[in-house]
């Protein structure tokens, strides 16, 4: 399987369990010139921009430590991004989420997924 593809099914793996604990997808893959956010997804009344991260075995570590300060910031500039373009109000709360998904590359049905809510913050004023 390819990078891409284990991408893809990693990312609807996410997008599955998220429904399941109740969140609403409102778009996979929104891209734009500040980056890219695999999920946006609404938990109740927050507007959730979720990081999709893949791991085949969790030697290194998982992958959600792989989403580095620079990465972060690309998240929120395309989140900001996001929310200029369907003009959603300042004051919608909003949080950054980490899915990282471990998947047997043998057997990917076979995984484990850790959800971190509020992976991170905005630093200074959004």
């Amino acid at each position: 399987m390819s990078t891409r593809q284990i991408g893809q099914i990693t990312e609807q793996i996410a997008c599955d369990f998220l429904q399941a604990q109740g969140c609403k997808i409102r778009e996979h893959n929104f891209r734009c010139q500040m980056g890219e956010i695999d999920l946006v997804m609404d938990d109740g009344d927050c507007l959730v921009f979720v990081e999709v991260r893949y791991r085949g075995k969790e030697d290194f570590g998982s992958g959600a430590a792989t989403v580095s300060q620079t990465k972060q910031n690309k998240i929120i500039r395309a989140a900001k991004f996001f929310l200029q373009k369907h003009a959603i109000n300042h004051t919608v709360y909003c949080r950054f989420d980490v899915v990282s998904i471990t998947v047997d590359k043998e057997n990917p049905k076979n995984h484990k997924i850790d959800w971190i809510k509020d992976a991170f913050q905005v630093k200074s004023a959004f």
